[in-house]
C-alpha cells in the first residue's frame, strides 16, 4: 500500500506557514490545530517542517525571545518528503532512519498531504489486525 491510500482516508487538508512568519505564531496554530508540525511554503515551494521538536530547541537556545523570531531561522530544512505513490513500509523507514515524525507528501511538486508516523503505524496495526482476523476465520472454517 502506498501513502496515497492514507491521504484518502486521513484527508489532504494541510495548514502550513511560511518561513517569515513569527515562531509565537506558528506556535498557537500548532496548539490551535492540535498537530505537531507545519510545512513551510515559500513562493509555491515547501522549503522546511517547522515542529515541536524545532520549537523546544529554539526555546532551549535562546529563551522567551525564540518566540519573536522567524520560523525560518528555527525550521528544518531542507524537508523529506514522500510522494503519493510511496509505499507505507518506505516512509517508515524513511522517517524511521532520519527521525523524523511528519513527512509532507508532494505530487508533481505540488503540496497534497502531510503523514505523521503516528498514521503510519495506525495503518499497519489496522492492516496487521485486519490480515490476523482473516487468518483466524480461515482457521477456524477449515
Amino acid at each position: 500500500m502506498t501513502i496515497a491510500v492514507i491521504l484518502q482516508d486521513k484527508g489532504r487538508e494541510v495548514v502550513s506557514t511560511t518561513s517569515g512568519a513569527l515562531v509565537r505564531d506558528a506556535v498557537a496554530l500548532i496548539a490551535e490545530k492540535r498537530i505537531g508540525a507545519l510545512p513551510v511554503i515559500d513562493g509555491g515551494q515547501v522549503v522546511g517542517v517547522f515542529s515541536e521538536r524545532d520549537v523546544i530547541a529554539c526555546l532551549a537556545q535562546a529563551g522567551a525571545a525564540a518566540l519573536d523570531k522567524s520560523v525560518g531561522d528555527v525550521m528544518t530544512s531542507p524537508a523529506v518528503m514522500a510522494e503519493p505513490a510511496t509505499p507505507v513500509i518506505a516512509a517508515l523507514s524513511l522517517m524511521t532512519r532520519r527521525r523524523i515524525r511528519h513527512l509532507p507528501v508532494l505530487d508533481g511538486g505540488a503540496l497534497v498531504g502531510v503523514v505523521s508516523i503516528g498514521d503510519l503505524v495506525k495503518y499497519r496495526i489496522d492492516r496487521i489486525e485486519g490480515e490476523a482476523s482473516a487468518m483466524r476465520d480461515y482457521i477456524q472454517g477449515a
